[in-house]
């Protein structure tokens, strides 16, 4: 295989996979095939290549999984469930490349297509027939003693939980920098619209269109009056601390990637990401009718029309 290496006029694709299933080595080492004999090149993180090449592809650029991995590559595309994507956004953020994922998961709510239709896929790519949209994302900032000693990232969510499953976790949230309430709790969601459908929807959080910019905060089986799930400006700096002189600690999880210890008395901020992620769209569905398709809604009886005449799809044919 080769190194990392970049030819001036090459198209060129990063291609992440989720090795751990064979299923998915293998449909992307279909992929790398097909859009090779069309003339893209095609460049694979290292420590993936020998699950691919036992497949039978071997003249592949490789290069380590960092900021530079999607350098030069005109899509990032991953292979894998909603995780193996979340991981792909990391690479592709830091060259402003646009994400197609290709679903292998379950519900994969951040994929844009299914393994199923890799011909599909594979021919848009092929032609650049796809639309790309931001997506808002999240900086996150932890400090201790005033002290920031951590920065990171989210696309979907910052949560804030427990560190110990038999000790609540005591918390006191704020926004735009004045104290809102003081929980005892599992913890806190802190997350995007994207992330609407992901932690923060199964900790009963409110759905938010993705084109609505906004934050939403959701405590997890609080202790508390007022308790409710919030929605804010995007502007708005969402703050938790794990109160100081309390037994509990706490460890912040970002998209469930990344983790951070939070000792009595930390603090997490959190605010508009200054780098939105960029999704490749392949079609043309409204965000409805991903709900309802990627959840498999009940939608017999509806008597009403599309609102855009001119998009046929239905959740039956996407």
């Amino acid at each position: 295989m080769n190194s990392h290496a970049s030819e001036q006029g090459q198209r060129r694709v990063l291609v992440v996979t989720h090795t751990g299933r064979a299923a998915a080595s293998e449909v992307s080492a279909a992929f790398i095939e097909r859009i090779g004999a069309a003339g893209i090149r095609a460049r694979i993180l290292s420590d993936e290549a020998p699950s691919i090449a036992k497949y039978g592809i071997d003249d592949i650029e490789t290069c380590p999984a960092d900021e530079n991995a999607a350098t030069d590559c005109e899509l990032v595309v991953v292979f894998g469930g909603d995780g193996t994507i979340l991981r792909g956004t990391e690479l592709a953020r830091y060259a402003e490349t646009p994400l197609l994922g290709v679903n292998l998961g379950h519900v994969g709510f951040l994929a844009e297509s299914d393994v199923d239709d890799l011909d599909i896929t594979v021919d848009h790519v092929v032609a650049r027939k796809y639309t790309v949209e931001e997506r808002l994302s999240i900086d996150v900032d932890v400090s201790v003693d005033g002290q920031v000693v951590a920065s990171t990232w989210a696309l979907n969510e910052a949560a804030v939980e427990k560190a110990a499953r038999e000790r609540m976790l005591e918390v006191v949230a704020g926004v735009d920098g004045l104290p809102l309430s003081r929980w005892g709790c599992d913890g806190v969601v802190c997350a995007t619209p994207t992330g609407s459908t992901a932690y923060s929807f199964s900790a009963g959080g409110p759905i938010v269109w993705p084109d609505v910019e906004a934050l939403v905060m959701v405590p997890i089986s609080a202790h508390a009056l007022f308790a409710r799930p919030m929605v804010v400006s995007p502007d708005s700096t969402l703050a938790i601390e794990v109160l100081a002189g309390t037994l509990g600690s706490g460890v912040l999880w970002c998209d469930g990637q990344r983790t951070f210890e939070l000792p009595p008395g930390a603090r997490v901020e959190v605010r508009r990401g200054t780098h939105p992620v960029r999704l490749a769209r392949l079609h043309r569905a409204t965000f409805t009718d991903r709900l309802v398709r990627k959840f498999e809604l009940p939608v017999s009886g509806w008597r009403g029309r599309r609102s855009d005449p001119a998009s046929p799809e239905t959740p039956e044919t996407l």
